[in-house]
C-alpha cells in the first residue's frame, strides 16, 4: 500500500478486477502493524486479522457476482465514539465500555458500499478536546512530527489517514475535532451540515451540536465517502431532510470573507501567517475577490461552546458516570463537565438568545461573500506543552473551529502547507448549512489551481528538533565569526534577503566589525542574510555567546515568513556607519581599504 491510499483508486481498482480486495486488506493490515512500533496508541481497538479478511473476501465474491459497490474493499478507521457491532465503544473512557449489537447508521452504510473496517481509533475522552492528549489509551501525535500533537479529538482517526494505514476514517466534529488533526496531519477534513449525516449509533458530546466528519487525503476521496454516508436517517431526531435547492456551486468569479487584518491571530508562528497568505492568494488565482469583515460576532459565539451554557450539554452526556464514577473520568475532561452541573434553566435560555444574535450576524458574512476563508488553528503545539498547559493551549486551537457547529455552518479543512518542524498548517472554508457540495467542489478547485504542498517524510523515530537562523555578517560563508556556525553543525538552509523593512549599520569598534540590523519598517531596504539550521541545543549555546548591544530575535525575511536572526539594541547605531544602501555586509567588507 502506497504511504497515502486513495478512496477512488482502491475502489475503481477493486471493482474492475484490477486489484483484489483481499490484497487490499493484507497490505493494509501489515502497514497497521509495522507503524504500532512508532504509535500503537491510534487505536483503542482493531478488528482481528480473519475479521477483516472475511470482509475482503465478501467483497470480492459481491464483485464476482456483479454488485457495485462505491467503496470497494477500501479499509477505514472509526473513531471510537462511533459504534461498530460487536467491537466494544468506549469513548477512551474504560469505566464507559459497552459491546454494541447494531453498528451506527454512518458505518452501516459505509461497509454495506464495500468498505472494509480496519478498527476503532484513539480520541480526547468523550470527544471533550482539540489536542488528542486527553486518553488513557494514550496520546497520538503528529504524524510528521513525532514531538506534536496529532489535535482532537479525532487523534487516532487523524494518524491513521495521515501515516497511510487507512484510507479513510471517521470521526465527529462538535468543535473542530475533525477539522484540527485533518490540519495537523496534511489531510482533508470535511465536516458536513449538522444533520446531513447520521449521528444514531454515536456518543454525544453535544448532541445537538455533533456532526460525524471524515478525513481523507484529498477531496476526490472526501466526496466519494460523503456520496455514501450521507442522507436522512429517522431514527436520529436531529437527522435533517436537505433543502431541494441548496447552495449552488460558486462560479469563475465568486468572493470570500477574510478577517479584517488586526482579528487574524497566529500566535507568534510566522509560518502559520505565511501560509493563511499563501490560501488567499491561492483563492484570488481561483477567481475570488477577498472581502474583509468583522469576525468577532463569530469569535463571541464561539465563547459560548465552553463559557457558557453549551457545557452542560456535554455533563448531560455522561451525567450518570459523573454522579457515580468520577474518577473514571479524565482529569481535565472532568473539570471541563462538571461545569455544566450548576448551569440553570434560565442561563441555557439567555445563552440561545445570544446565539441568535450572533447567527443573525453570522447571515450578514454569507451576505457580504459566499465563502469564508480562516485558518483551521492559529498554530500547532508540542506535547509536553499541551501537557504542562491543558486549557489555555486546546482553547487556542478552537478560535477559528468553535463557533462552526453553533451557527449550523458547513465546512472543509484542507492543507495550506508544512511549517520547517514539518507539522501542518491548514485553512477551512466554511459555508452556510447545505453548502456541502459547493464546497467540495471549491475545495477541488482549491487542489488544482497550483500544486499542494507534499508531505514530508513520516517520522518514526521522533525528530531533533531545529532553528532556522538569519546571520547578516562576521557569521556569512567565509567571514570571520563563521566557525561558530559549522562547530555546530549548522545547515545552510538558503541566501536571501529580508523584507524590505530593515536598515543595517557598520559598527567600527568592535573586533571584527559587525553589523547591527534595525527594523524601521517603512524607509528600510531588503539586505542580503545567509539562513542556516541548527538544532535546539547548538541554537541554545550560540545564542548564550552573543555579545551586548547585539541580540537574537525574529526577522523577517523577504517572502514574508519569520525566522530567528540577529538584530540590534537601539545604542548599537551611536557612531555607527549606514550601510544599508549597499544591499548587506559583503558589499560593505569588499568596499574597505585592502
Amino acid at each position: 500500500m502506497s504511504p497515502r491510499p486513495s478512496v477512488v483508486r482502491i475502489a475503481a481498482e477493486v471493482s474492475s478486477g484490477a486489484r483484489s480486495a483481499v490484497s487490499v486488506a493484507e497490505e493494509a493490515l501489515a502497514a497497521i502493524a509495522a507503524y504500532d512500533a512508532v504509535q500503537a496508541q491510534a487505536w483503542i481497538c482493531r478488528a482481528e486479522p480473519e475479521a477483516v479478511l472475511a470482509q475482503a473476501r465478501a467483497v470480492d465474491a459481491w464483485i464476482a457476482a456483479g454488485e457495485v459497490l462505491p467503496l470497494a474493499g477500501v479499509p477505514f478507521a472509526v473513531k471510537d465514539n462511533i459504534d461498530v457491532a460487536g467491537l466494544p465503544t468506549t469513548a477512551a473512557c474504560p469505566a464507559y465500555a459497552y459491546t454494541p449489537a447494531v453498528s451506527a447508521e454512518v458505518v452501516a452504510r459505509l461497509i454495506a458500499a464495500g468498505a472494509i473496517l480496519m478498527g476503532k481509533t484513539n480520541l480526547d475522552q468523550f470527544a471533550t478536546g482539540l489536542v488528542g492528549a486527553r486518553s488513557p489509551y494514550g496520546q497520538p501525535r503528529c504524524v510528521y512530527n513525532l514531538d506534536y500533537v496529532s489535535g482532537g479529538s479525532s487523534s487516532g482517526s487523524g494518524v491513521a489517514v495521515g501515516a497511510g494505514l487507512v484510507a479513510f476514517a471517521l470521526g465527529t466534529d462538535t468543535a473542530g475535532s475533525g477539522r484540527v488533526p485533518a490540519a495537523f496531519n496534511g489531510l482533508i477534513g470535511l465536516k458536513p451540515t449538522k444533520g446531513r449525516w447520521s449521528t444514531s449509533g454515536v456518543i454525544p458530546a453535544c448532541r445537538s451540536l455533533d456532526c460525524v466528519t471524515v478525513m481523507t487525503n484529498d477531496v476526490a476521496d472526501a466526496a466519494l465517502v460523503d456520496q455514501v454516508a450521507a442522507g436522512f436517517d429517522a431514527a436520529d431526531p436531529y437527522s435533517r431532510r436537505a433543502p431541494a435547492t441548496p447552495p449552488a456551486s460558486l462560479g469563475a468569479s465568486f468572493r470570500f470573507a477574510v478577517p479584517r487584518a488586526d482579528q487574524l491571530v497566529f500566535m507568534g508562528d510566522g509560518e502559520a501567517e505565511v501560509f493563511f497568505g499563501q490560501a488567499v492568494e491561492r483563492l484570488k488565482a481561483m477567481g475570488g475577490v477577498a472581502v474583509e469583515i468583522d469576525v468577532e460576532p463569530l469569535l463571541e459565539a464561539a465563547k459560548l461552546l465552553y463559557s457558557g451554557p453549551w457545557v452542560a450539554e456535554r455533563t448531560a452526556a455522561i451525567e450518570d458516570l459523573i454522579r457515580d464514577n468520577p474518577g473514571a473520568i479524565h482529569p481535565t475532561v472532568r473539570a471541563i463537565v462538571q461545569g455544566g452541573i450548576g448551569v440553570t434553566g434560565v442561563e441555557a435560555f439567555k445563552g440561545q438568545y445570544q446565539l441568535a444574535a450572533y447567527a443573525r450576524a453570522a447571515e450578514a458574512v454569507f451576505d457580504a461573500a459566499e465563502v469564508l476563508l480562516l485558518p483551521t488553528t492559529p498554530t500547532i503545539f508540542r506535547l509536553r506543552e499541551v501537557n504542562a498547559e491543558p486549557f489555555a493551549l486546546n482553547g487556542a486551537l478552537g478560535l477559528y473551529t468553535n463557533f462552526v457547529n453553533l451557527l449550523d455552518m458547513s465546512a472543509i479543512a484542507v492543507p495550506a502547507g508544512f511549517r520547517a518542524n514539518d507539522t501542518g498548517f491548514g485553512v477551512t472554508l466554511i459555508g452556510p448549512a447545505w453548502a456541502d457540495a459547493a464546497l467540495l467542489d471549491l475545495a477541488r478547485r482549491y487542489e488544482e489551481i497550483a500544486p499542494m504542498p507534499d508531505a514530508p517524510v513520516l517520522d518514526t523515530t521522533g525528530k531533533a528538533q531545529t532553528v532556522k537562523l538569519a546571520v547578516v555578517g562576521a557569521h556569512l560563508a567565509g567571514m570571520p565569526l563563521h566557525w561558530q556556525l559549522t562547530s555546530r553543525d549548522a545547515r545552510l538552509v538558503a541566501r536571501t534577503k529580508t523584507a524590505a523593512a530593515y536598515k543595517l549599520f557598520a559598527m567600527t569598534n568592535t573586533t571584527p566589525f559587525k553589523p547591527a540590523l534595525i527594523h524601521v519598517g517603512e524607509g528600510g531596504g531588503a539586505l542580503e542574510v545567509e539562513v542556516y539550521e541548527l538544532g535546539v541545543e547548538h541554537f541554545g549555546s550560540f545564542v548564550v555567546e552573543v555579545p551586548a548591544p547585539l541580540a537574537i530575535g525574529t526577522v523577517t525575511l523577504e517572502d514574508g515568513s519569520s525566522v530567528k536572526g540577529f538584530v540590534a539594541e537601539p545604542r548599537a547605531v551611536d557612531g555607527a556607519e549606514d550601510i544599508t544602501h549597499l544591499g548587506g555586509w559583503r558589499a560593505y567588507i569588499a568596499g574597505l581599504p585592502k
